[in-house]
């Protein structure tokens, strides 16, 4: 698929998604963080507001879940309308069965790593996957600053997913912009979750455009 832009919906107007997907048009997932004030200490929305959004868009929804017992409750956003969702490794009793649920519900498996969980644990899990989401942020807020000392950690997955012969898409997610994407890109990332530089942007479509292609020269 090559590089991928995943505006973050935290830093969009709550009280008008589905203008705010219309603004955000050039994009090719929608960002949905649903967060439980459990997992981490924000509350965000939930299956209904997940099941609008999939009838309000056409730019397929990427789900990512900050909750507890997603083992539970994952499934759900598949049968409201995501076509991929991600829970957190940390969160998950079962990781491999959820994963396998999600996929034969119809969706893509992500799975997702807070910045102080290492990727080489879960090295046999990776084939269960569609896509593994490294946090560079402690998840639970938007606008927080780039952690570079994730970089290692997302080479580290690329290095592990080459060398299985693994179609893993690798997700970065926290202070993503014009300033740090082409990092993210150069140590392996191929799908960017972004927020404030895109819903902040005087163009949203134009920022994307913008952050595309500073992915795009810094993988080659």
């Amino acid at each position: 698929m090559g590089i991928q832009i995943s505006p973050s919906m935290l830093a969009s107007d709550f009280a008008n998604l589905a203008s705010e997907a219309a603004r955000i048009s050039g994009a090719d997932w929608l960002h949905v963080d649903v967060m439980d004030n459990h997992f981490v200490p924000n509350l965000t929305l939930g299956v209904p507001v997940v099941e609008a959004l999939a009838k309000a868009t056409r730019t397929p929804l990427d789900c990512h879940l900050m909750i507890e017992d997603p083992d539970r409750w994952a499934p759900a956003y598949v049968e409201a309308g995501a076509s991929s969702v991600t829970f957190h490794v940390e969160a998950a009793a079962a990781p491999v069965r959820l994963a396998r649920e999600l996929r034969a519900k119809g969706a893509r498996a992500g799975m997702a790593l807070k910045p102080a969980t290492p990727v080489d644990p879960y090295e046999d899990l990776l084939a269960e996957l569609d896509m593994l989401l490294v946090m560079t942020v402690e998840p639970g807020f938007g606008g927080q600053k780039f952690l570079d000392l994730c970089l290692p950690k997302v080479r580290r997955a690329r290095e592990l997913a080459d060398k299985h012969g693994l179609d893993l898409w690798l997700q970065v997610d926290g202070g993503v912009s014009a300033d740090t994407i082409d990092r993210c890109a150069a140590a392996g990332a191929d799908v960017f979750v972004a927020g404030s530089a895109v819903f902040g942007a005087d163009d949203p479509n134009v920022m994307i455009e913008q952050l595309r292609a500073s992915a795009a020269a810094a993988s080659a």
